[in-house]
């Protein structure tokens, strides 16, 4: 039977970690990929089992190459620490793996937000990356966040009918830290280069329509409202970040020639 090596990136995750490392406990191994966590994850994870690497944070992309190098088996499952693997995606796994008919697999993701599952808004069946591959499948690009990946000649890739579950946020204080964490990490991404505020506005607003309306959105209540007005913004300060960037760049060139001819 082929084997597999479940993967958990982790940072300050003390309260989820148990959860996510006890959902997939079926996979022959549980590796936790932590960045340097300050609380008690790294304790909780080793008390459940599971083998632990430190990793310093240059990228999501980067640490889930880690990540693929690190794991022991040739199979590999991808788990965040805000998932939850379910009983039938479990099941669901170890049949592919079995069968072989692909060796790469989205994974739809079931999400609850403010007590509610979100049908709608573009969070169903939201895949990521392929979260079951064999290791020879797929790289991920090297991007700080919301990464790609890019798939081996001949490989295939398919679908689960099972979904996982994910709670993303554990309260609007959540929502607002990890929108200020993703949109500093995007502004450095190159195709935010060379902006401006009114582009700015323009993509946050596309951002908010596009999810609110072409996604359906407004069928999620109030729920679908905050989660559409929540890439309004993460979206503008993506943006506004990556002027800042720039302008931070003109200061250092200035200064430069400031202190050069003095």
């Amino acid at each position: 039977m082929n084997r597999v090596s479940a993967y958990i990136l982790t940072f300050n995750e003390a309260e989820r970690i148990a959860d996510a490392i006890k959902s997939v406990s079926w996979a022959d191994e549980v590796l936790i990929v932590d960045s340097n966590s300050t609380d008690e994850t790294v304790k909780i994870a080793e008390s459940l089992g599971a083998r632990v690497l430190q990793v310093k944070f240059e990228g999501f992309g980067s640490l889930r190459n880690s990540a693929i190098q690190a794991c022991s088996h040739s199979w590999i499952f991808s788990l965040d620490a805000d998932e939850f693997c379910t009983p039938a995606v479990s099941k669901e796994a170890r049949q592919h793996v079995s069968e072989l008919k692909h060796r790469a697999f989205f994974v739809p993701r079931r999400n609850y937000f403010l007590g509610s599952e979100i049908k709608h808004s573009g969070w169903f069946p939201n895949y990521r990356q392929p979260q079951l591959f064999h290791r020879e499948a797929l790289r991920y690009e090297v991007s700080p966040v919301h990464e790609g990946f890019e798939l081996s000649k001949g490989e295939t890739l398919g679908h689960f009918k099972n979904a996982i579950w994910q709670l993303p946020f554990k309260d609007m204080s959540a929502s607002i830290a990890k929108m200020n964490r993703y949109s500093s990490l995007g502004a450095a991404k190159r195709r935010q280069a060379k902006s401006s505020y009114g582009k700015a506005f323009r993509h946050a607003i596309w951002a908010f329509i596009r999810h609110y309306i072409f996604k359906r959105g407004v069928l999620d209540g109030w729920a679908g409202f905050i989660i559409a007005f929540s890439y309004f913004e993460v979206t503008f300060y993506r943006y506004v970040k990556a002027v800042e960037l720039d302008h931070q760049k003109e200061w250092h060139a200035q200064w430069e020639d400031i202190s050069r001819r003095n």
